[in-house]
């Protein structure tokens, strides 16, 4: 069994540690973070370093691979580029929960993880790096570029293309056929029903692009103009009805 660090001790990171303790593949060793000191956590595990100090840590602790656990996709994308840049030769591994449901030729490409009650269906492709969450569902012949996510309880239907860097966020659904650009964002609750480009910000039912968005964006938090997003919304559902 491989000794591997989870890189992330947030909340997320717990998650992704329940997966890979359930899936019981792996040994954890431990969690690498660069934003905390050296502790013990409430999970038993210990934060053993930096990224920097992986080579000091790979070779005490005899550790083989290690798992990204960031949920924001372009963060996640520069913390494996820093680690490939320190360990060229470093291995990352996926993980799924037992209890997601995984169909006939999927795959699944590196770093990825697939959390409880995910369902994926036959044929899909998710690329490396991705996120399926708790509940969400990517239904058959659909594509996850890498370093994609769907949020917890997000669904598509069939033969959908989520581009690289791309997001869709909590309780979001997707129509068949449907293909969404890199770096967008597709807000909660929302409902796409036509195509969306990239570097965009989509939200409502139906969907409508809201403005544009930049490569590495924050998005998991609520941004000083997300309400001004929604007035936008608002305003044109208003003008919808005169």
């Amino acid at each position: 069994m491989k000794n591997i660090v989870i890189i992330g001790a947030s909340g997320h990171g717990n998650v992704v540690l329940d997966i890979i303790e359930k899936e019981a593949d792996f040994n954890v060793i431990g969690f690498i973070d660069t934003y905390k000191h050296k502790c013990r956590l409430a999970n038993g595990y210990q934060i053993l370093g930096t990224e920097e100090e992986l080579p000091y840590l790979i070779d005490k602790f005899n550790i083989t691979a290690g798992i990204v656990a960031i949920g924001d996709n372009w963060i996640r994308k520069k913390v494996v580029d820093k680690i490939t840049e320190i360990v060229p030769n470093f291995e990352f591994v996926s993980s799924a929960h037992p209890q997601a449901v995984i169909g006939r030729d999927v795959t699944i490409g590196v770093g990825t993880i697939i959390m409880p009650g995910a369902i994926i269906n036959s044929n899909a492709q998710i690329g490396d790096f991705c996120i399926v969450n708790t509940n969400a569902s990517l239904d058959h012949d659909s594509v996850m570029a890498n370093y994609s996510s769907l949020a917890p309880r997000a669904s598509t239907g069939g033969h959908v293309n989520l581009g690289a860097f791309s997001a869709i966020c909590l309780g979001a659904s997707v129509i068949e056929g449907i293909t969404i650009g890199t770096h967008t964002v597709v807000g909660a609750g929302a409902v796409v029903v036509n195509h969306i480009d990239s570097h965009v910000v989509a939200y409502g039912s139906p969907s409508q692009v809201v403005r544009e968005r930049q490569e590495g964006e924050p998005y998991l938090a609520k941004s000083k103009d997300s309400k001004s997003e929604m007035v936008v919304i608002h305003k044109s559902k208003e003008r919808s009805t005169l």
